[in-house]
């Protein structure tokens, strides 16, 4: 007897069949297929978890391969793919093909069926093998349910799974595809207007309460709450319409990490694709989700991290994603960036170009999103105050550990930099707040993100930060070249590469974007290169 399961892999899952056969041998279990320690103990949680579910399973030996038998399989969501093939091979009578229905679940020694990590990155990866039923526990069916075009089967233990393939009244209920609508069969004595989870016939659950952003949990800096640094949240609104990488340099105190903070407050609600994928990322943890992410993430690592904890790691067949991951479709912060190792930083420059990181080990590779937006935080020098004239702290940091501090960033990845922005202390307390709240300069980010959407139609490029050069320096974009005279000039002598050039362009972009204008002028070339730190 088969059933079917997913074997994740990073984000990415490939379809298992799981085979049992019974033979005529002393009683016992195997699981075969290079399993993990995890699934090797599944032996035992079905064997319990069938006797407390009262099925007697048969005096023989049953042997359960899982295929493909060289992939590496680790964690317990197998174990309910293992007792339903199980309970098949002992003679009970299912009815349902198994052939189009995924079984996800840990189970518990009395039955109950439990989350597995990664459920939702393992519901998007059937309804991309072509199955179109996934089955999994009770208390996570509305996550499985924010996967469109697949029909869920919810249920609290492996009897009502039973009771489910056998068509029978029980505590299990089906979410249809598409339709936002829990369908059960009524349990045996439960009233025709029972709630979901308690045997009901139909009770409608709204798709938006699955979709829509909770506003009260998220938290961010507002713009207008800000004392100054006119300059410093141009930057932020640049950043926020362009998807640039943003660079903060100034002396401690000034309100780096404050606005690192407010960048998230101004970045609009995640589409649906992206908003997926975020949520398919929070999934691999072990918090169960009602509704899709919709907040770009904001992930600060401390400077101690190591590289693995960065970009991910894999280990016996199994892989963590880092923070790269973890803020995609959203802000990666590094503060104290020169702080950090230096090979910690240089890790950043593919996953910056691609958009995403593969993950090489001996045993096991995967390639994971990395789209993030990188917003490093700095002091001048190691005290914090290189620069800074008539101050009461004086810097007194030798000018060789200001060129080392300086240079832990290494070329490269500054390159990598779009905007450069220098934050200058405040010098009035009581100067005038900003003109503008988030909200207001996120409906102006909003605005400016559609125009290049429509620009950029056709081209797979939603943002002006990933468009390529070529693109960018083709006849039916390209920019005036009395407008171009300023980079041109600096292009020519050596000041800027062709990195840089483009990245200007992008940024002039942008700008343009912002301002309602259908193509950059000079103006937004000397915008560009001022904020690019020239």
């Amino acid at each position: 007897m088969q059933t079917k399961s997913i074997a994740l892999t990073g984000l990415t899952g490939t379809a298992l069949t799981i085979e049992a056969a019974l033979s005529n041998q002393l009683p016992g279990l195997a699981i075969i297929g290079l399993p993990d320690t995890a699934i090797a103990e599944a032996k035992q949680r079905v064997r319990v978890a069938c006797a407390n579910s009262g099925v007697q399973l048969p005096p023989g030996f049953i042997t359960v391969n899982l295929a493909p038998a060289d992939l590496r399989k680790q964690g317990s969501a197998f174990d309910l793919a293992i007792a339903v093939s199980c309970v098949a091979v002992s003679g009970i009578h299912l009815r349902p093909d198994f052939t189009t229905t995924v079984h996800l679940g840990e189970l518990s020694l009395d039955g109950r069926l439990k989350r597995p990590a990664g459920l939702l990155s393992a519901v998007i990866a059937a309804q991309q093998n072509g199955f179109t039923r996934v089955v999994v526990p009770a208390d996570c069916a509305a996550e499985a349910a924010l996967v469109p075009g697949i029909e869920v089967v919810s249920a609290s233990s492996l009897k009502d799974v039973i009771l489910f393939y056998q068509q029978k009244p029980g505590n299990w209920r089906v979410i249809q595809p598409g339709e936002g609508r829990w369908i059960a069969q009524p349990a045996a004595g439960s009233k025709s207007a029972a709630v979901p989870g308690e045997g009901c016939t139909a009770s409608t659950v709204s798709e938006t309460e699955h979709e829509t952003t909770d506003e009260a949990a998220y938290n961010s800096v507002d713009i207008a709450d800000i004392v100054g640094q006119e300059e410093a949240v141009s930057a932020l609104a640049v950043a926020a319409a362009g998807g640039h990488n943003l660079a903060l340099n100034g002396t401690p105190g000034v309100g780096k990490t404050l606005l690192a903070n407010a960048l998230v407050g101004v970045m609009p609600d995640l589409d649906d694709a992206a908003a997926l994928e975020a949520s398919s990322i929070v999934s691999l943890g072990g918090t169960a989700l009602t509704k899709l992410v919709r907040r770009p993430p904001l992930i600060a690592p401390h400077h101690t991290a190591s590289t693995a904890a960065i970009i991910g790691t894999g280990h016996n067949g199994f892989v963590r994603p880092g923070a790269i991951t973890l803020a995609s479709h959203g802000i990666l912060f590094m503060d104290e960036a020169p702080e950090f190792a230096g090979s910690v930083l240089d890790s950043l420059r593919q996953p910056l170009e691609t958009g995403y990181i593969e993950i090489h080990r001996a045993r096991v590779r995967a390639t994971l999103p990395a789209k993030f937006q990188l917003v490093l935080a700095a002091n001048p020098c190691p005290c914090g105050y290189a620069g800074i004239i008539g101050g009461v702290k004086q810097c007194e940091c030798a000018p060789q550990q200001i060129r080392r501090y300086s240079n832990k960033i290494s070329g490269p990845l500054q390159d990598r930099i779009d905007l450069r922005v220098k934050v200058n202390s405040v010098t009035n307390s009581y100067r005038a707040k900003q003109s503008q709240t988030s909200a207001e300069m996120q409906q102006r980010v909003s605005t400016a993100q559609e125009r290049a959407r429509k620009r950029l139609k056709n081209t797979g490029w939603t943002k002006n930060a990933q468009v390529s050069g070529a693109w960018l320096r083709a006849t039916n974009s390209v920019i005036p070249a009395k407008d171009r005279e300023a980079i041109d000039s600096a292009l020519t002598s050596g000041y800027i590469t062709m990195r840089g050039y483009d990245k200007i362009l992008r940024i002039a972009w942008t700008i343009a974007d912002l301002n309602n204008l259908e193509q950059p002028d000079k103006t937004c070339i000397a915008e560009a290169l001022h904020l690019r730190g020239y």
